[in-house]
């Protein structure tokens, strides 16, 4: 048994020191190694792989001389973080841009392009439409990644750099993110941490509808600043950006408490925020002046072009039928559909059971394979049952930490969108060149995102089991009564390691809990603001910047260079996002209690 220690040093500052070299080490190689290209131009940043490689390799002798960890745990650890990972969220991003790919080789996606478009000609709000509205619904389909490469791909399709569109979808992919993948990371949350799994959506739909009201505004200003605009080309669209956060926020609000939709919440506000926008756009207000790309803007200037003549040079007639519009998008309604069916308990239940009678029991590297067909599982070797979290990361006589590879091949949210795909591709009717293009190019363009996610996630789980997560999170547990703002803190933390928020939950959902107690604070704050906190770290975690790469650019050498900008850039925006939810959690701490919703009694 390897009992988990959090001090091995002998100081709590040099442990925690220690504890940080991965991480450290995969920052430093991701955003500030500097070498130098094959034409001789200096960079920062190292490609993904090879930096994942580095930050593997200090995790291991962290975890092995340090908090003395027994080397085939070690390995065993890694090796289930990866294979966890494989079927979790490699699965699903595989899944998904096969679809999209499909769009792109049949010729459909131009049709779904003009559409989104002629909703709006302005560049800011089409920002909001895709990035923010958009994308929650893909996040609270899937999850895991797949709005950022989706939505970035679309915004690429659009005219928009990758490197502008791989950012402002990181920014983007924020305030949806704790019900994502019809609400994993609260089922999550809820499960490890003990509490009621409405209770703690209400609590996350109490914080995160402010931030929702603020991620339009933010996405129009990153980007205005980006295409050399000011802050008044900024503020021009207020009401739009107003509308489809405000919208998106009620939404957030009202399903997160209810018992139907909760798990549902980032679906039904999306759809609720692009109808709204939509409306607002076409029959209220619409912005007077229309901004551009500043590669819109040159080449006009470059030929002389009026402001009038600008703008009815970025008008276009809409040349397609409504069939032919329906026709385009019904991939995008099949996935949501696929999704929606996937991510039903009632359903999981059922694939889960689906080859229940088909039953066996063999081993495999000398530990355990057994279970049915449909619901294979294997207990990891020199890891199930033989690693102990000890007090006060767990209570006094808590279970040793199970290291079970559950295969649940059927049931997986990847097979959902996988089969949406095979159903789409059946739609658009594609031809068996197209059957191959489309899969040819997904290998190709994702094969480098899958090595690094396979390798960022297995360090994850190393330091899951080592502790060494642990020692980080308690260095935030001195902080008092100031807590509940680090308690966010934590949650980022969390999400930063694993590239989860649903991870991050399994991680310190009870050392949340626990703390709060020890600190006589509300559990249900606390434990929620794990993953409100959380969701700020998404657009820094490792797997979500490879999988904005792989989706906004086409050679494996430009992703190779974006990677350590694309981190520097979102890295601030990342921590003001965490603060915001820190300074939410602290008021309804000490100054609104009212917004904290009670635990149902006990039944």
């Amino acid at each position: 048994m390897y009992q988990q220690t959090y001090d091995p040093m002998g100081s709590a500052v040099l442990s925690t020191l220690v504890a940080a070299i991965p991480i450290l080490t995969l920052l430093y190689f991701i955003a500030l190694h500097p070498h130098r290209d094959a034409q001789g131009v200096r960079h920062l940043g190292i490609a993904a792989p090879y930096a994942a490689f580095y930050g593997v390799i200090a995790a291991f002798l962290v975890s092995c001389l340090a908090f003395h960890m027994p080397l085939p745990a070690a390995v065993s650890a890694f090796g289930l973080g990866t294979l966890s990972g494989f079927l979790g969220i490699i699965w699903i991003v595989l899944a998904a841009m096969f679809l999209y790919t499909m769009t792109l080789v049949s010729g459909k996606f131009e049709i779904v392009k003009e559409s989104i478009v002629h909703i709006s000609f302005d560049r800011r709000l089409q920002c909001v439409l895709i990035a923010f509205s958009f994308g929650a619904i893909i996040e609270g389909t899937s999850g895991f990644g797949t709005p950022v490469a989706i939505a970035g791909a679309v915004m690429v399709g659009l005219g928009f750099r990758p490197f502008q569109s791989a950012v402002l979808n990181l920014l983007a992919n924020t305030a949806p993110v704790a019900w994502g993948a019809i609400g994993t990371p609260i089922v999550t949350l809820a499960a490890v941490s003990g509490l009621d799994q409405l209770t703690l959506s209400s609590m996350a739909g109490h914080q995160l509808p402010w931030v929702s009201i603020l991620v339009p505004f933010w996405l129009v200003a990153t980007f205005v600043k980006m295409e050399g605009g000011t802050w008044k080309e900024a503020f021009e669209v207020w009401p739009a950006a107003l509308c489809a956060g405000l919208s998106f926020a009620l939404m957030q609000y009202f399903a997160s408490g209810t018992n139907e939709l909760h798990l549902m919440t980032d679906v039904v506000s999306g759809v609720f925020s692009v109808i709204c926008t939509a409306l607002f756009l076409r029959f209220v207000w619409h912005p007077k002046t229309r901004f551009l790309l500043r590669s819109e803007r040159e080449e006009l200037a470059r030929v002389g072009k009026s402001a009038a003549e600008v703008a009815a040079a970025s008008e276009w007639k809409y040349k397609y039928t409504v069939k032919e519009t329906i026709h385009a998008w019904l991939p995008w309604v099949i996935l949501i559909l696929c999704c929606a069916l996937w991510g039903w308990p009632a359903f999981k239940k059922y694939m889960n059971e689906l080859f229940s009678g088909i039953q066996f029991t063999t081993t495999l590297l000398g530990s355990k394979f057994a279970g049915s067909l449909s619901l294979p599982a294997w207990d990891m070797p020199a890891l199930h049952n033989l690693v102990q979290r000890m007090p006060p990361v767990a209570a006094i006589g808590a279970k040793p930490e199970a290291a079970r590879f559950t295969i649940n091949w059927l049931s997986a949210a990847g097979t959902g969108v996988f089969v949406a795909a095979l159903l789409s591709g059946l739609v658009l009717g594609l031809t068996g060149q197209q059957w191959r293009a489309a899969f040819g190019q997904t290998m190709h363009r994702m094969k480098v995102p899958v090595l690094v996610i396979g390798q960022v996630l297995g360090l994850g789980f190393l330091t899951r089991y080592s502790g060494t997560d642990a020692v980080l999170g308690l260095a935030f547990t001195g902080a008092g009564p100031l807590y509940p703002f680090f308690a966010a803190y934590l949650g980022w933390l969390g999400v930063f390691l694993t590239g989860s928020d649903t991870a991050s939950n399994a991680l310190f959902g009870s050392l949340q809990r626990i703390t709060a107690q020890q600190l006589s604070l509300n559990p249900v704050l606390i434990v929620a603001t794990n993953s409100t906190g959380g969701v700020m770290g998404k657009m820094i975690d490792a797997q979500s910047i490879m999988v904005a790469c792989a989706a906004c650019y086409d050679r494996p050498e430009e992703r190779t260079r974006a990677l350590g900008p694309i981190f520097r850039t979102v890295f601030w925006h990342s921590i003001a996002g965490a603060a915001v939810i820190g300074v939410i959690a602290l008021l309804q701490a000490y100054v609104f209690p009212g917004a904290i919703p009670v635990l149902p009694l006990p039944k």
